[in-house]
């Protein structure tokens, strides 16, 4: 059963509080912050249970671009639609949701596709703002912006996602803290062994944990039918104007090297 909220804040600002990042490695801050009203096909979301995941704990310690602050970071969790903005018709008010990093459009062809989960409208990028408006929807008592991460932005009571990164799941699940985990852990676990690998019953199978040549090894591998390889690119320089080697081109110059041994 859909969860009954106040209508008092439809449409205005809410002041709330967060767990904000003000600076690369430092104690996140409980601050009270005020949270923008939604836009067209936007979503505000009561975040209910929310955890850490270490992609959080990547992106914390980051000192250069996409790291970026204060900002408010988290994005596994599991929330109910406080208010809806214009042109949304998925979700309502009181609806339980999962807000997701990766986009789904459900229009375009990628979306559409039962051999992709890459949206091609919204493609995925670490952006400090809204996908459509390259805006951002907190800031602190001063004024001041508060970045989002990964289009989530779960440590606060409030947040607002777009709707491509929204979804809704039965109101009769409970909401509990391990409920969150399904927008990020268990979605990527299971996903990447039951639908990208396609791990079978009785297979048997490794996990490693695999630095920048085991990446290579692991690629090399991949390459073969062998592996799948989950994981955050973190290489800085992907991110920076003007410098176009980054861990790809990494990874293809030591499964060149790999082959050529392999000869």
């Amino acid at each position: 059963m859909a969860e009954k909220l106040s209508t008092a804040s439809r449409g205005k600002p809410i002041r709330c509080r967060a767990a904000v990042c003000r600076k690369p490695s430092e104690p996140l801050v409980i601050e009270e912050i005020i949270v923008a009203p939604k836009m067209p096909h936007e979503v505000r979301i009561r975040i209910i249970y929310t955890s850490l995941c270490h992609s959080d704990l990547i992106f914390w310690k980051m000192k250069d671009f996409p790291g970026m602050f204060p900002r408010i970071l988290g994005h596994e969790a599991i929330g109910v639609v406080e208010s809806v903005g214009e042109d949304v018709n998925e979700v309502s008010e009181g609806d339980t949701v999962i807000p997701t990093f990766m986009s789904d459009c459900g229009e375009c062809v990628d979306c559409r596709s039962t051999k992709s989960n890459l949206c091609s409208k919204f493609p995925f990028k670490v952006s400090p703002f809204m996908p459509r408006y390259e805006t951002s929807r907190f800031t602190d008592l001063n004024g001041e912006v508060l970045h989002h991460f990964l289009y989530v932005s779960s440590f606060s009571e409030y947040t607002v996602v777009d709707i491509s990164h929204v979804t809704k799941i039965d109101s009769a699940i409970p909401l509990t803290k391990s409920a969150g985990l399904l927008g990020c852990g268990v979605s990527t676990g299971v996903g990447a062994a039951w639908r990208t690998a396609n791990v079978e019953p009785g297979s048997t199978v490794a996990i490693f944990g695999l630095g920048s040549i085991g990446l290579a090894v692991a690629e090399g591998a991949r390459l073969c039918g062998a592996t799948r390889i989950i994981g955050v690119d973190v290489n800085q320089g992907k991110f920076e104007t003007g410098k176009k080697f980054g861990l790809t081109d990494f990874i293809t110059q030591q499964t060149v090297r790999i082959n050529q041994l392999a000869r």
